[in-house]
């Protein structure tokens, strides 16, 4: 498999803003953190975020408001959104699905809270595809960032949990990020349909 392209910091904000700048709609963020992606949305969306963390949670709603976000951040997981099923037309997410307990869960519930058609956005850092030496690296340190990295795992590739929810890939990008003196980080941006019919 031939290697992805390397790229640097300034270059993988550039194409998160990008890709995070697709949605459109009622946009639910998973893992909404401190909101650190309000800037890359369009002004006409409606957001809802969740975010597990106490925390983090009070900074998410103060810059909530100063973004004109009507909707209070939840306190939920990735896991349980509790939102009715199909009433989101776009799923974000950012660097979640490393830590939540579940993929597979977590997936299946931006599935159903997706409209038909509805798109899901993702960016992760993820399993080398081209390298098992660096495969094998991420194995080793997964026990210790899952400890100290708030559940980081770096060993995961969420590609097939994608696919078992039932998107269609529209766009699947990979990228290799300088992180020195660390070696070079594997990065996912993907962007994925819900069926359109259910």
């Amino acid at each position: 498999m031939a290697k992805p392209q390397m790229i640097d910091d300034d270059a993988l904000d550039d194409l998160e803003r990008e890709l995070i700048g697709r949605a459109a709609g009622r946009v639910l963020e998973l893992g909404a953190g401190r909101g650190e992606n309000f800037g890359a949305f369009a002004p006409d969306v409606i957001w809802h975020g969740l975010e597990p963390d106490a925390e983090r949670r009070v900074e998410l709603a103060r810059r909530a408001r100063e973004w004109r976000h009507e909707a209070a951040p939840m306190d939920a997981v990735a896991e349980h959104v509790p939102l009715a099923a199909a009433s989101i037309d776009t799923v974000v997410a950012t660097y979640v699905m490393c830590t939540v307990s579940d993929v597979d869960a977590a997936l299946r519930e931006a599935r159903r809270v997706l409209v038909p058609g509805g798109r899901v956005l993702l960016v992760e850092h993820v399993l080398a595809p081209h390298s098992a030496t660096m495969r094998a690296l991420q194995h080793i340190a997964t026990p210790f960032t899952k400890r100290w990295c708030g559940g980081c795992h770096q060993d995961r590739n969420p590609l097939p949990a994608l696919r078992a929810a039932g998107f269609t890939d529209v766009e699947v990008r990979h990228r290799r990020v300088h992180d020195r003196p660390l070696p070079p980080e594997s990065i996912l941006l993907y962007e994925g349909r819900a069926p359109a019919g259910r």
